[in-house]
């Protein structure tokens, strides 16, 4: 690279307005993200019309403080790189609409960007990837297993079937009467207490890399529902542990399994759960005396933000991907079909 490469990214796939300034795919000069949390917990998940209007309302001042924080203006910029799918249609189009108007007022490249492909190379800014690698990708929408055997490469090998991870999470954790999102109160619940009541752990003894979690959220409602008919009181915190265990069980065996048959040199965890304490201490110590290198992205970059989005569309850009101004929302886009259009954009 002979000249230091400039990306603003743009992430409104869900309940963040975030932007980023990123340089060379791998060095974070600016981060900022204004989360919604606080405006869609009284109502247990996400709320799009509401999201959407957040975003609006956001979307400017996000750009104004990530230029100051860079200490950068609009001609510092080489290209903008914006999430296109998929997520929340309504949030997506004000990212979108936002990336192209800046596109077109200051005659820069676009490059559309899918979000799971950021989760994944928001790891890219702490180490750089060895091939072939294994991704784990934990959210509250996605639980899938992704083999990259180059940059922009990806093919999933494993898929949940019904409930993401973190969907399960958070519907667990509406049924303890715990707060939206629902992963971390139920990480730290489960911290005290103990796997009494030994949850299914679903296709665990299948040969697939697959996932289910929705049999399991079904246990842990009708175990609940059941004491409370009999006028049992059950222990919160054995309940979250119980739950987590099931979950971290077969999510790690599972990637275990898959970083030894395709022989991979990274394992790379991805996505909002993989900030979950209870995972990350377990994967430590499942791969500590193995050979796959293990890399998990500190907290700041596992929820959604903009700097994954810069880190993916950096590695876009100098495969020469560009969007056209009539790039739109792709809610639905699945990361395989992202990965196979890119390939047949001939590079520029």
């Amino acid at each position: 690279m002979n000249k230091e490469e400039i990306i603003l990214a743009i992430e409104t796939s869900c309940d963040e307005t975030a932007m980023a300034i990123v340089k060379n795919g791998r060095e974070l000069v600016a981060n900022v993200v204004a989360s919604q949390i606080e405006s869609h917990k009284r109502f247990g998940g996400v709320v799009p019309e509401i999201a959407s209007r957040h975003h609006i309302e956001q979307i400017t001042v996000v750009l104004d403080e990530t230029l100051a924080e860079a200490n950068m203006t609009m001609d510092d910029i080489d290209a903008i790189a914006v999430t296109e799918g998929p997520g929340l249609v309504g949030a997506l189009l004000i990212g979108v609409t936002a990336a192209k108007s800046l596109a077109f007022a200051h005659q820069k490249p676009l490059i559309g960007v899918h979000h799971i492909a950021g989760h994944i190379y928001a790891n890219r800014l702490l180490q750089e990837f060895s091939f072939p690698l294994l991704s784990l990708v934990v959210s509250g929408g996605h639980t899938e297993l992704i083999l990259m055997k180059d940059h922009g490469q990806f093919e999933v090998i494993g898929e949940t079937r019904d409930d993401a991870a973190g969907e399960a999470y958070d519907k667990v954790a509406k049924t303890l009467g715990l707060p939206y999102p629902g992963g971390p109160y139920i990480d730290k619940l489960a911290q005290q207490g103990k796997d009494t009541f030994h949850f299914t752990r679903a296709l665990l003894n299948e040969e697939s890399y697959d996932f289910s979690f929705s049999g399991l959220k079904t246990a842990v409602m009708n175990t609940m529902h059941n004491a409370k008919q009999k006028g049992e009181q059950l222990s919160s915190e054995d309940i979250a542990a119980s739950f987590q265990q099931s979950v971290i069980d077969v999510l790690v065996e599972k990637t275990f399994r898959a970083t030894r048959e395709y022989k991979v040199k990274q394992l790379i965890v991805a996505g909002g759960v993989s900030a979950n304490k209870g995972l990350r201490k377990r994967l430590e110590e499942k791969f500590a005396n193995e050979e796959v290198e293990l890399v998990i992205p500190p907290l700041h970059l596992c929820t959604d933000n903009a700097a994954m989005i810069g880190a993916a569309g950096s590695i876009a850009f100098q495969q020469g991907h560009r969007a056209e101004l009539d790039l739109n929302a792709n809610p639905g886009l699945s990361l395989e079909k992202y990965a196979k259009r890119n390939k047949n954009i001939p590079s520029q």
